[in-house]
């Protein structure tokens, strides 16, 4: 029985677990890495305009997607741009880590994470939009 809601079972709910999580990583969990671990994922050296600017960033992405996991598949737009915004992130990070070696850190840090979140996303999405035939392949 359907009630016109998205489920919660199956790759939607998958989905949305997986979109809150980015979500909630993006509004609070930034601004603590880079303090943790700012080798790994903060640029620069010393005072920098950059850390707020790309805080506020992610943060506002977070809140795109925290609004997102009501109903996933009709949000594809918030998750589709932290898709493709994260590889490019990512490539642009992986190229000037390489060229400057007091950034190297991040190669192991804020160069893998954003194309963690770009697959895992990415395959949670295209699972759900694909739709799930029963019995496919059986007699």
């Amino acid at each position: 029985m359907s009630d016109g809601k998205p489920s919660n079972r199956g790759p939607v709910g998958l989905l949305r677990v997986a979109v809150a999580m980015v979500g909630v990583i993006f509004v609070v969990g930034v601004y603590p890495l880079t303090r943790v671990w700012p080798s790994g994922s903060q640029w620069g050296h010393g005072g920098s305009h950059y850390l707020a600017m790309i805080i506020g960033l992610y943060a506002t992405r977070g809140v795109f997607l925290l609004m997102a996991t009501r109903d996933p598949l009709a949000s594809r737009s918030p998750i589709r741009f932290t898709v493709a915004s994260s590889i490019v992130h990512a490539a642009i990070m992986a190229v000037r880590a390489l060229s400057d070696s007091n950034e190297r850190g991040h190669l192991l840090g804020d160069v893998p994470a954003p194309l963690i979140i770009a697959a895992v996303l990415a395959v949670l999405l295209h699972r759900s939009e694909t739709p799930r035939t029963v019995g496919a392949g059986s007699p």
